[in-house]
């Protein structure tokens, strides 16, 4: 279930799908680099202005599922205008600022876009641009980014299957909001 904060910029509203904790897994496959598997944890946020904040962090996996290494961390700034073009200021750790633009497709929440602008510091890898694709599927958060370099066409590298966190916070407030349940449990559902 998609919900709207009573404070969410209205500008925003298309973009209230991604609101919140997610956290899940994905795989990761460029040439030049190790293929994996990997954790992730996005959060995307919002003060009331006409922006969502975004923070994503990600680590490589063992065979077992346990954190192994840090993998790629970013985060940047996303609006979307009345005609549903959505805009995206991100830095990553590697030392890549990068502009995005795309838009909202129609009647779905899903999300293409296309690197715009980057600038690379002299210590950042080999990167020339990406593409990406965010869908709400089923109340999960889906993604997939392409990336190109000089040397490696524009390629699929990293997809994940992300799962909303809810908080211990959250968890009291549903409760609060819950009242008096039949003992049985069966009867809540007549």
């Amino acid at each position: 279930m998609i919900e709207i904060p009573s404070d969410l910029h209205p500008d925003l509203v298309p973009l209230a799908f991604l609101l919140g904790n997610w956290a899940g897994a994905g795989v990761a496959d460029f040439p030049g680099a190790e293929k994996c598997n990997f954790g992730q944890e996005v959060t995307f946020s919002h003060d009331g202005r006409d922006f969502l904040e975004y923070v994503s962090h990600s680590w490589v996996l063992d065979a077992e599922g346990k954190q192994v290494k840090p993998l790629e961390s970013e985060s940047g700034y996303w609006r979307v205008d009345k005609d549903r073009k959505v805009e995206i200021v991100m830095v990553r750790d590697q030392g890549i600022v990068e502009v995005w633009y795309g838009e909202l497709a129609k009647q779905k929440p899903q999300i293409d876009l296309v690197t715009d602008a980057v600038a690379r510091t002299a210590a950042s890898g080999p990167y020339s641009g990406g593409k990406r694709l965010y869908g709400y599927v089923n109340s999960d958060l889906m993604w997939v980014g392409e990336k190109a370099t000089p040397d490696v066409e524009l390629r699929p590298y990293m997809s994940a299957h992300l799962k909303k966190v809810v908080t211990p916070e959250q968890v009291a407030e549903m409760a609060r909001g819950l009242g008096d349940l039949p003992d049985d449990g069966i009867a809540f559902f007549k």
